[in-house]
């Protein structure tokens, strides 16, 4: 169950026994709201969802795009920031594109994020980016 308690804001899940008991007594002093009522074995893990696959097809290229908003620049912003043209930035954030470990660093350093923020795809494996070199 997804519930929002309006005032203050808060957004809980609440899953297991004496679900109901614990809102009503959480309704008892706060105006809430049910927005999802499914039971457990109707729930499904974000896993196994297309938007899931989707995101790892380009989890670096995703990581890329996330520091850079994080830092508040734009593809363009960064691209001038490294000396490189705008689309360069837009190939690597869409998996168009490998860079290699020289560039690595150089994102890293202007992003101010650690190396194996970009370095590594994913969790299972620990090599470099296609084609970077050490």
């Amino acid at each position: 169950m997804l519930a929002l308690v309006n005032k203050p804001h808060i957004e809980i899940s609440i899953h297991g026994e004496h679900v109901d008991e614990l809102l009503a007594w959480i309704k008892k002093k706060y105006d809430v709201t049910v927005l999802v009522n499914e039971p457990e074995d109707e729930s499904v893990s974000i896993e196994s969802t297309e938007y899931w696959h989707e995101m790892e097809k380009n989890r670096i290229g995703n990581l890329l795009a996330g520091a850079r908003l994080k830092a508040g620049l734009t593809q363009t912003q960064l691209a001038e920031k490294l000396g490189i043209r705008q689309n360069m930035v837009s190939d690597y954030e869409h998996g168009r594109r490998t860079y290699s470990y020289a560039m690595i660093k150089r994102l890293c350093k202007t992003l101010k994020i650690k190396e194996e923020h970009l370095r590594y795809g994913s969790e299972q494996s620990h090599e470099p980016a296609k084609n970077a070199k050490p």
